[in-house]
């Protein structure tokens, strides 16, 4: 590997278990908030395309198809979860070791996975559009969608995983760097499959889906490139991937209900969205546009809670609980003092981001309603994405998924239902703002118990990996 490359990696990872709190987490959470901004605009190209040049029924088409993606990776997000919780307590407790075998069975076990999920997508997604109810004039629009992202789903697993070895050990700058070439070749390429240029024909809603999945390939193979060049210990190489008991055992222990948990809120996305769909076309092309307002919004509350979990890890695994507990500290004012902004914005000018989107009256007027009520609850949900980074930094992931099921199950579905029913459309945001804001107070009320440190797994002092 080259000395310079090497250097690199070096400083792009960081020793959470040493220094200032509040410089940690912004020094690593700001790589991931640019990270999940460009993710969030990665996709949102794609619905100002189809919302802007080919209509309210494809940007629902597009709309219809997030949940179910969202669903199809959800299970893979939980065990990307358990690499990076397990690769920061392992670095924290100097075992390298078992830093190399998390990277190499996690490889192993999402290799399968890919390959189940793509079978599964391709077979049935014209079942699972019915079953929620697609609009018609948009059915086979969103069928055409889910095929290609279905074929392509590989990448964004690969893509998924090396982020999550890279966040566990302590670097956030390097899987921004690829997310950027893969936004910036998307944005190229969604006009030219969408459109259609010379040989490559118009492919509408195909097209952009096509272009996503191109560009998180390229991102995943220089992803995987770049490791290989410059870290020994995270190589991915194929030779070396295999199942060791053990660490799969540990990976399937944390991954699986944190995978679960994700699942859940997925289907639960799916029956929510289903509900929208009953209110027709420009209620479901107006949540679109809203909803990726609200996803670019709530970024800066979910990449603190990305580096808490991180910082929680590592001190963890150091057994430094004092740190974990000023990590919680200044997570939760970072978060307030950022969700507070942000509803000072959506309050500020909510129809001139939504213009982003559809210049369609009668969506605009009801997507301002959708962005001020998800906006009220912002505070309470960013300090539950600080108290779930403590909770997963640890491990605790069973608990995770049951405050999950509790708060879209018991509480989302069911008020989303309740308030529809009594104000129409209106009311299903009610139910979604309200759930945000219990949702925050069970995560914070678990972390006060202390009891998610049971879960910790790694110790100082153990094995290090000394590879050639």
């Amino acid at each position: 590997m080259s000395c310079d490359k090497s250097v690199a990696m070096e400083k792009a990872t960081m020793d959470f278990t040493e220094g200032s709190i509040p410089r940690h987490l912004l020094n690593f959470a700001v790589p991931l908030f640019i990270g999940n901004v460009l993710q969030v605009f990665y996709n949102t190209v794609d619905s100002i395309w189809v919302g802007r040049y080919l209509g309210a029924e494809a940007l629902a088409a597009v709309s219809v198809c997030s949940p179910i993606v969202f669903v199809m990776i959800a299970m893979v997000t939980g065990l990307t979860m358990a690499t990076t919780v397990m690769i920061a307590q392992y670095k924290g407790a100097q075992n390298s070791i078992m830093v190399k075998k998390t990277v190499d069975n996690t490889m192993f076990i999402l290799t399968i996975a890919a390959i189940i999920m793509t079978i599964l997508g391709i077979c049935f997604r014209n079942v699972i559009l019915r079953l929620i109810g697609t609009p018609s004039e948009s059915f086979n629009m969103a069928s055409g969608y889910l095929l290609i992202t279905s074929a392509g789903i590989a990448f964004v697993f690969g893509y998924n995983a090396v982020s999550a070895i890279l966040r566990g050990f302590g670097d956030s700058r390097t899987p921004l760097l690829f997310l950027f070439y893969a936004t910036v070749l998307n944005i190229a390429l969604d006009p030219v499959f969408i459109f259609g240029l010379g040989p490559i024909p118009k492919m509408g809603v195909n097209g952009a889906a096509l272009a996503t999945i191109l560009a998180q390939g390229v991102a995943f193979l220089l992803a995987v490139r770049f490791l290989n060049k410059t870290n020994e210990l995270l190589a991915i190489r194929v030779n070396e991937i295999r199942c060791d008991l053990s660490v799969t055992k540990q990976l399937l222990k944390i991954g699986v209900p944190a995978g679960l948990q994700q699942t859940v809120v997925a289907m639960g996305h799916t029956v929510i969205m289903s509900v929208i769909n009953s209110f027709g076309t420009l209620v479901v092309a107006a949540y679109g546009a809203a909803n990726k307002i609200d996803s670019f919004f709530l970024q800066p509350s979910m990449s603190i809670g990305l580096a808490t979990s991180s910082l929680a890890g590592q001190n963890l695994g150091a057994r430094k609980y004092d740190r974990v507990y000023e990590t919680m500290k200044w997570g939760s004012v970072l978060s307030f003092s950022i969700s507070a902004f942000m509803i000072l914005l959506i309050y500020s000018i909510p129809k001139q981001l939504l213009l982003l989107f559809t210049d369609k009256v009668e969506v605009l007027e009801e997507g301002i309603i959708i962005l001020k009520t998800l906006a009220m609850a912002y505070i309470p949900f960013g300090i539950m994405w600080v108290a779930n980074g403590i909770i997963r930094g640890a491990g605790d992931t069973v608990v995770a998924m049951i405050l999950s099921i509790i708060s879209l199950w018991i509480l989302r579905i069911p008020l989303a239902v309740f308030f529809s029913n009594l104000m129409g459309s209106r009311g299903i945001w009610i139910g979604i703002a309200i759930s945000m804001a219990l949702s925050g107070l069970l995560s914070y009320c678990y972390y006060k118990t202390g009891r998610w440190k049971r879960c910790v797994f790694a110790s100082r002092g153990e094995e290090v990996y000394n590879k050639q």
